[in-house]
């Protein structure tokens, strides 16, 4: 069975306020999601098995991206926009996702996703609709705009699918002035 530690239980606890709107705001300290309608620029990024296309990206603070994500690989795979230390606890709730059979190798559970898990008193609430993180089924596309805050430093976006960050899945975020 799988031991949650309790940080990693605030940060579920965390995503799941932060996706119900339940959180003060729904901002990051690098940013928010934004309306698209905003967005001053539009950047692509496939997915493969395990990479993405372009490796690296670059932003400005204030820029409104309009990311459109296409999953070109044959696995499930994951647009998750965070620090070092946000794609490791991000890791720990894949895994655990994995091990609930929420998601795996090549889709996700569409009816496990929806499950309040909260009610199991080995398992706290798991949600995966956190607005900086979008998982891709294969063959999909799907769009996270986001607002980059100044003073975002050390981002990347990742796939923390269990052995993709390994993997090497991972592109820098530059966000410059």
């Amino acid at each position: 069975m799988t031991q949650i530690s309790v940080r990693g239980a605030l940060a579920a606890a965390l995503l799941l306020a932060v996706a119900s709107g339940t959180a003060q705001a729904q901002s990051l300290p690098f940013g928010a999601p934004a309306d698209p309608a905003a967005a001053t620029r539009t950047v692509e990024v496939v997915m493969r098995d395990n990479y993405f296309e372009p490796d690296a990206l670059s932003v400005k603070a204030g820029d409104v991206v309009r990311f459109v994500i296409r999953n070109e690989g044959s696995a499930l795979h994951q647009f998750h926009l965070g620090t070092a230390a946000m794609q490791a606890e991000e890791q720990k709730h894949m895994a655990m996702m994995v091990d609930h059979g929420m998601v795996g190798q090549h889709g996700m559970d569409h009816g496990k996703m929806k499950m309040d898990h909260g009610s199991h008193a080995t398992m706290p609430a798991m949600t995966h609709d956190a607005p900086n993180s979008v998982l891709v089924e294969p063959g999909k596309t799907v769009e996270v705009v986001w607002r980059f805050a100044a003073g975002a430093d050390d981002l990347e976006v990742a796939c923390t699918m269990p052995g993709h960050y390994e993997a090497g899945m991972t592109a820098p975020v530059a966000v410059g002035r």
